[in-house]
């Protein structure tokens, strides 16, 4: 028994390839969402959607982590809410939630390693650091006429079909925080992470109108509301839509932050005992 009890703990630190200085971390975190892009070209503040994440920590030594999340926000913006003239009469708008998984390298400025011995960590909070990686799932939608349509597959600045753009993309996830220590299992931390995309339409805007008939020779029977929400300005009594005018601003991608608060729990690794 001794001996299977002694192989099982040398099994487990070979295969986890442990230090005395790494352990497991998980964390809850909730908060908001802001998009910026065609419908916010000022970064102006647009209604906050939520934002909830559950983060992964393998924590390397005092100051480095590597990290897995999944996160899912809540996005909206209105031209209606613009304090540009034009973007008023514009008149577009979108909804959208946000699915995202992530890796990422997180880097503590002060040593924060959580010690199950003198009941702290070394530091009892330090800022830090995050760079990553992420794939993420969007859907715009938008409400015309009492109905809540997709906009992806109207094709609203004239794709054919196939030619739309993905619902699933990357982005590059640059931000920073706060971890405040409580004990030797429990802690706060506080972050702010923005999303750099590489595509833009995540709010179904970038390029320039499109030709109503080509709109509806791809679309069929859905031509009707693809002409709609591909131009709006007509609701407020305005002529925007023509042809090859611009729409949005296909030079500068889109993009979503989150701010987001949360609990840290310290998962201590077993040592194996002595003889």
């Amino acid at each position: 028994m001794r001996n299977i009890l002694l192989l099982s703990c040398i099994a487990f630190l070979a295969t986890t390839n442990t230090t005395n200085a790494q352990y497991w971390e998980v964390s809850g975190m909730g908060g908001t969402t802001l998009y910026h892009g065609d419908l916010a070209p000022d970064f102006s503040m647009q209604l906050p959607g939520a934002a909830a994440s559950f983060f992964v920590r393998r924590n390397v030594d005092p100051r480095v982590s590597l990290r897995f999340g999944a996160s899912f926000g809540s996005i909206s913006a209105s031209d209606k809410n613009s304090s540009n003239e034009y973007n008023n009469a514009r008149n577009l708008s979108f909804q959208s939630t946000v699915f995202e998984g992530s890796v990422g390298l997180e880097f503590n400025f002060l040593p924060f390693h959580h010690s199950s011995q003198n009941g702290r960590s070394r530091n009892q909070f330090t800022p830090y650091l995050v760079a990553g990686f992420g794939v993420f799932h969007h859907n715009p939608k938008a409400q015309y006429k009492e109905s809540l349509y997709e906009l992806q597959p109207l094709g609203t600045e004239g794709q054919a079909i196939g030619e739309e753009y993905s619902l699933v993309q990357p982005a590059l996830i640059i931000g920073g925080g706060l971890k405040i220590d409580i004990n030797s299992e429990w802690g706060i931390v506080i972050e702010g992470a923005t999303r750099i995309l590489f595509f833009d339409y995540l709010d179904d805007v970038s390029g320039e109108y499109a030709d109503a008939r080509l709109i509806a020779s791809h679309r069929g029977s859905l031509a009707s509301a693809a002409i709609g929400l591909a131009d709006r300005s007509g609701e407020l009594g305005q002529n925007l839509g023509r042809p090859g005018r611009q729409r949005g601003d296909s030079n500068t991608n889109d993009g979503y932050t989150m701010f987001t608060i949360g609990v840290l729990y310290t998962m201590h690794q077993s040592n194996c005992p002595s003889w």
